[in-house]
């Protein structure tokens, strides 16, 4: 026979599926004898003991998201709220030994996630939540989706460093792709400008927040390859928190990274970020600026190394013709002791044609060196400030703090205004500003 309690009343089920009610089992119980069984009564404390060990060993430890409400520090140290949804609440409790990071800046209506095992407080008969972790809901579920993620394309060998390319010594364009209104793309472009200026930079404009960006990247990146323009891409934005930089952890997005014929350097948020991207991408760079940085060499280290050539190639010039006139020399004083008059006249004749066409060859070759040197220096020079200038434009500063200017929303009518010439400068002001889209 089994029972069980409806609305206060004992009811049980024999074996042949006949319901008894309490009263009626208590008389049959009385006539049988059976009464004493109910004197072997618990006390409320086995009771919750009871129910305590069935909920702790019945339901294993799980993750609950819920609000923060009633939340309550007593100088113990522990911690108690409540947590609730639309339709339920459960009480916590979260112990000292357990708490971790900065666990008391939760308050009452966060949304939270957590970890730990159901139990009941015998004392009162609470039915409760011990919290083992607990963390912000919204954070907490991107950076599992950002380890579950990491850790599928790992497998695959995504991250591997025998799969990705280097980056050329001197690229011959850059692309970025990015936000045009961001402050990593005027970055970027600074620092460009500022390393190399005559290598040219294409942007290739995407949205890098929000639901619609994952896409918009993959659309750039595609457009980029298709392109064939650029033979290194940035990829990036600036610094922002887990959600502002979502995007760059998406998995099409680093499939279009790892399959891209393209080297790409990855430049998301600051240092401390780390996105699927960085992971993917043939380079990780700490920020935008330090991804200029990586992209290109110095101007000035390269000239340098420029006329460090030109001189050893000067130098070696010399030797060669020194040499070349030392063997000669050597080779005419044998031919004398060695050959008849005629013969000697005849070798002086040759050596003296081969001295003059090797003489002529070396001038020659130094020649091209040193005006190729002469090109390359009138190149760079053709693409520095300065020259610029002498072309008959001009850098227009604001009078006062001397900031370039590059739009005219950068100052105001009766701004005082310096535009520096090849030749001097001249004092302006601002009568009215206009601005073009093209």
């Amino acid at each position: 026979m089994s029972g069980e309690w409806l609305n206060g009343q004992l009811y049980a089920h024999d074996n042949f599926g006949k319901s008894w009610a309490g009263s009626d089992i208590l008389a049959s119980m009385e006539n049988s004898g059976q009464a004493s069984a109910f004197a072997a009564a618990i006390t409320v404390s086995q009771l919750n003991r009871q129910a305590k060990t069935l909920l702790e060993q019945g339901l294993a430890r799980l993750w609950v998201e819920g609000e923060i409400s009633n939340i309550a520090r007593p100088a113990s140290g522990h911690v108690y709220f409540t947590l609730k949804d639309k339709s339920a609440q459960i009480r916590a409790a979260f112990f000292r030994q357990r708490q971790r990071g900065p666990t008391i800046s939760f308050k009452d209506g966060d949304q939270v996630l957590v970890y730990g095992r159901v139990s009941l407080y015998e004392a009162r008969g609470d039915y409760q939540l011990i919290v083992e972790q607990i963390e912000p809901a919204g954070e907490g579920a991107l950076k599992r989706q950002f380890e579950v993620l990491k850790k599928k394309l790992a497998a695959e060998g995504l991250f591997d460093e025998d799969r990705k390319q280097e980056l050329p010594k001197l690229p011959t364009c850059i692309g970025v792709i990015t936000s045009p209104s961001g402050a990593a793309i005027r970055d970027i472009v600074s620092i460009l400008g500022r390393r190399f200026p005559s290598i040219p930079v294409v942007i290739y404009p995407a949205a890098v927040q929000g639901d619609a960006a994952p896409q918009e990247l993959i659309a750039a990146l595609a457009t980029a390859i298709r392109r064939g323009e650029c033979d290194v891409l940035i990829l990036g934005r600036g610094g922002g928190s887990l959600e502002d930089l979502w995007a760059f952890n998406d998995e099409q997005l680093a499939r279009a990274i790892a399959e891209s014929p393209i080297p790409i350097v990855s430049a998301v948020g600051h240092e401390v970020d780390f996105t699927i991207a960085d992971f993917v991408a043939d380079l990780r760079a700490p920020t935008p600026s330090g991804a200029a940085e990586l992209v290109v060499p110095d101007r000035e280290d390269w000239l340098r190394v420029v006329k460090s050539l030109a001189m050893r190639i000067s130098r070696l010039g010399r030797r060669t013709v020194e040499d070349l006139g030392q063997t000669l020399d050597w080779l005419s004083r044998r031919l004398v002791q060695t050959s008849p008059m005629a013969m000697l006249e005849r070798s002086i004749s040759r050596l003296a044609a081969v001295n003059q066409r090797l003489s002529t060859a070396v001038r020659g070759a130094v020649a091209r060196v040193s005006h190729r040197l002469e090109l390359a220096m009138r190149g760079l020079h053709s693409v520095s400030p300065l020259a610029t200038l002498e072309r008959g434009y001009a850098i227009v500063e604001e009078a006062t703090t001397g900031k370039v200017l590059l739009s005219p929303s950068d100052v105001l009518p009766g701004d005082d205004i310096r535009a520096r010439l090849a030749h001097g400068e001249l004092i302006a002001t601002v009568k009215s500003t206009e601005d073009r889209d093209d």
